[in-house]
């Protein structure tokens, strides 16, 4: 399960070294990474990608316009990357422009994903809750 909050660096050209605990819980696998819906990023690894799309894809394709729109969105913006031996990726540059890194960032853990934000969207978006 991905907890906590963590502050690293974003390097040059977005790259990423992920906090141990990130790490951890990815496994030996690489990390999937989609836009989400409060201008983050959301990573997840290569199996609860696949259960949580299976849900959507399991569903005919033709079923209603919302199905399709989804299943697009949720494959168009989906990446699949392999991190080097220290953890590093490079965050493509379309989910850089689209959360609006540029450089301070926010991991946080979100139970089955984790999320990377602009620090100062996250600090904006915790401050909005519960009003």
């Amino acid at each position: 399960m991905f907890l906590g909050t963590f502050e690293p660096n974003i390097m040059d050209k977005g790259r990423l070294a992920l906090p141990k605990k990130i790490r951890q819980e990815l496994g030996e696998h690489g990390v999937v990474l989609t836009t989400g819906f409060e201008k983050c990023i959301l990573g997840f690894t290569e199996k609860k990608w696949e259960e949580t799309t299976n849900m959507e894809l399991g569903k005919p394709l033709f079923s209603d316009k919302e199905g399709r729109d989804l299943r697009r969105l949720m494959c168009a913006s989906a990446m699949n990357l392999d991190l080097d031996s220290q953890g590093r990726f490079i965050i493509p540059e379309n989910m850089l422009k689209y959360s609006e890194i540029v450089d301070m960032i926010v991991i946080i853990g979100a139970g089955d994903h984790f999320e990377i934000w602009n620090k100062n969207k996250w600090e904006e978006y915790r401050s909005n809750l519960g009003r």
